[in-house]
């Protein structure tokens, strides 16, 4: 099964999330900051990662720097999700290394689509 952690600081987010990618026969695991998310990646990387950008303690472009360096041994597949929809932060986090990006709020198909780009649904 493939797995993927969820990381926003909206519980409610993380909810919707779960919901969705459970359908989709995810493994799904949590994180409520970028730090948190960090730690979960070291210990046990997931296949895919849904990130959100703002968010308090580390952000989201500041988790992927981090990711980068954390020397893991496969890179998880990132969806960046956020509500900044202009071209400067789509740039910005795809050059961060974000795999793809999907706006709030998002639904069942927008995630799908998003998660078969990538290659992972």
């Amino acid at each position: 099964m493939k797995s993927c952690l969820v990381v926003d600081d909206s519980k409610v987010i993380r909810k919707v999330a779960r919901h969705i990618l459970e359908a989709l026969r995810f493994e799904v695991r949590e994180a409520g900051d970028g730090r948190e998310a960090l730690a979960s990646c070291i210990a046990t990387p997931p296949d895919a990662i849904l990130l959100d950008w703002n968010m308090p303690v580390m952000s989201g472009m500041d988790f992927l720097r981090a990711l980068k360096d954390a020397g893991l041994p496969q890179r998880p597949k990132v969806v960046f999700c956020t509500t900044e929809g202009d071209m400067a932060h789509i740039r910005a986090a795809i050059e961060a290394g974000a795999d793809e990006y999907v706006m709030k709020p998002f639904d069942r198909e927008t995630l799908e689509s998003k998660f078969q780009i990538i290659g992972l649904a």
